[in-house]
């Protein structure tokens, strides 16, 4: 019999890796001698550069950067088994978690540190980069990016030698892409994007994210006003890209890697199955295991089991999913294909109990499940 396991993490408890782990241990208690194959997933999301290195037998490398709020911050990317693919996730550089909790203002930061690990990554001569861009402390629409790749904003004649900010933005009256890194051209750039916000308006990156990262009503409307402002300028440049669906997408980062490097924004969850092979690894597979740590109505709208139900529908492979909770929406993933769906809480029990537990209760989830699968 021969099982893929391909899970997203179980976030705040355990990595994809480690539930595949599980899941293979609860597999093993019932057949033994099953053909297990792992195949650890993300949706671009936090998780993408581990799952990527994991699944194609690639490396870590760690660069000291410039964080979020400007300091020195260590950052890992990755380099897959074919050394000729960098993944990033933007996060490890311009994250949220690396802004704390009294210093959020995305007024103040910057995705400089981004741009380092683009241009770290064109230095392993790579064919292609894939860029994760979830989790973003930042409203800067890629201008701290594009900086670290050589574009020089200007305030009248002077160049400004600050780090792009969402800030800043208001006092750029001129943008120089003569010295952006030639090397863009020649390396193609996949954003793993999974919101389709524009860049303005009331659905756009200001209005509907920035409160998230610590911006009040007022900043708010600064921040759009210089959204605004920054993208007049950079369309002039290169060309309109506001209202393509993603441009939103961390902080205007989405709008700065479309127009300064030519990046394709992709369903992140599209993106890492292909750069795993996801559909010739599927071939002549009796099962599929998957989940994520809540399943709900989002989990069938591009996140990573609605992205495994769509490949293995073309196969006609079962798909079963396991999380830690099933909410209200789940449902609609029967309508795409899913047999079924197990929480692995056996019993009433706090969250805290229930992360301490994860591993032992996805190894006796999948083991019921295996033990039901088998005898049909």
């Amino acid at each position: 019999m021969k099982i893929i396991l391909a899970p997203d993490s179980f976030k705040e408890s355990l990595s994809s890796i480690q539930i595949c782990q599980a899941m293979e241990r609860g597999i093993r208690n019932v057949l033994p001698n099953a053909k297990v194959i792992h195949l650890p997933l993300a949706d671009g999301g936090e998780g993408t550069v581990d799952t990527l290195v994991a699944a194609t037998s690639g490396s870590f490398i760690s660069q000291n950067i410039i964080g979020p709020l400007g300091d020195t911050v260590c950052a890992t990317f990755g380099l897959l088994g074919d050394k000729e693919t960098a993944v990033i996730e933007m996060a490890a550089a311009s994250g949220l978690p690396l802004v704390p909790l009294e210093k959020r203002n995305p007024l103040l930061t910057t995705t400089f540190g981004t741009g380092q690990l683009i241009k770290a990554a064109l230095d392993l001569n790579v064919k292609s980069i894939i860029i994760g861009i979830g989790g973003s402390a930042t409203n800067d629409c890629g201008a701290g990016m594009a900086q670290a790749l050589g574009v020089k904003f200007f305030e009248n004649s002077s160049a400004i030698s600050a780090y792009m900010t969402g800030n800043l933005l208001e006092r750029v009256t001129e943008i120089d892409m003569t010295d952006l890194d030639p090397r863009i051209e020649n390396v193609h750039i996949q954003v793993a994007c999974d919101v389709d916000n524009p860049l303005l308006g009331d659905h756009g990156v200001s209005k509907v994210y920035s409160p998230q990262k610590g911006a009040s009503p007022q900043i708010v409307e600064q921040l759009e006003k210089n959204i605004k402002r920054i993208i007049d300028l950079i369309e002039a440049k290169t060309f309109p890209v506001r209202d393509i669906p993603g441009a939103g997408a961390a902080g205007g980062l989405g709008a700065g890697l479309l127009a300064f490097c030519h990046a394709e924004l992709q369903s992140g969850i599209d993106i890492i199955l292909d750069a795993v092979q996801f559909d010739s690894l599927i071939q002549d597979t009796d099962l599929i295991l998957t989940g994520e740590g809540k399943i709900d109505a989002q989990s069938a709208m591009g996140k990573t089991i609605d992205g495994v139900l769509h490949r293995a529908q073309k196969y006609k492979i079962p798909v079963i999913a396991i999380g830690g909770a099933i909410a209200d929406g789940a449902e609609e993933l029967y309508n795409k294909g899913l047999i079924s769906m197990f929480s692995i809480c056996d019993r009433p029990m706090e969250l805290s109990v229930a992360f301490k537990r994860t591993a032992i209760l996805v190894e006796k989830i999948t083991s019921q499940i295996v033990r039901v699968f088998h005898s049909n």
